[in-house]
């Protein structure tokens, strides 16, 4: 385990080419056979440039083992947020010191609570690959990543099932 639970950790996500994206502080919750679990208690701030606001729900997030080229979120129910899953497609997400970083890459895999899943922004994704230049790598890894992902999620399979719960047991205790 790289942190006692409990101990604050930073997540920067950059878009392509350096530029800021989201940003937030969560806790170390621990760690299991997908990855690092970070906990967002009622009272996060998120924030990117021109946006931002402080969540009244709780959320985990996963920093997944295997240079995995995603960035999973689970959130519990409330009124303002509509998705259960949210996972952002992006280069592999890197621990610096208490920090993780990757580079956002606009696809996301998103599963609502009514059940339904999708991926978004695949406009978004094209516009970039042509404006910042994707290189044919990034746009093979983002795509691959997305199916993935997306079979993965749409069959509940492991860690979109109901392992976050057990995450959010861990949030609950600290």
């Amino acid at each position: 385990m790289r942190f006692e639970a409990g101990h604050p950790v930073r997540v920067e996500f950059t878009k392509w080419g350096g530029r800021p994206h989201w940003s937030f502080t969560g806790l170390y919750l621990g760690e299991d056979e997908h990855g690092e679990w970070i906990g967002h208690p009622i009272g996060t701030e998120f924030a990117r440039p021109g946006r931002g606001w402080v969540a009244d729900w709780e959320s985990v997030s996963l920093v997944p083992h295997h240079d995995a080229a995603h960035f999973p979120a689970f959130n519990r129910p409330n009124d303002r947020v509509s998705s259960q899953i949210y996972v952002d497609m992006c280069t592999p997400p890197v621990w610096q010191d208490s920090t993780v970083t990757c580079i956002d890459l606009d696809l996301d895999v998103v599963k609502k609570f009514d059940g339904s899943v999708y991926i978004d922004d695949e406009d978004e994704f094209e516009h970039h690959q042509l404006e910042y230049g994707y290189p044919p790598e990034i746009i093979s890894m983002t795509e691959g990543s997305a199916e993935r992902v997306f079979l993965a999620v749409k069959e509940s399979q492991a860690p979109y099932d109901t392992t976050p719960e057990r995450w959010f047991e861990v949030l609950g205790g600290l």
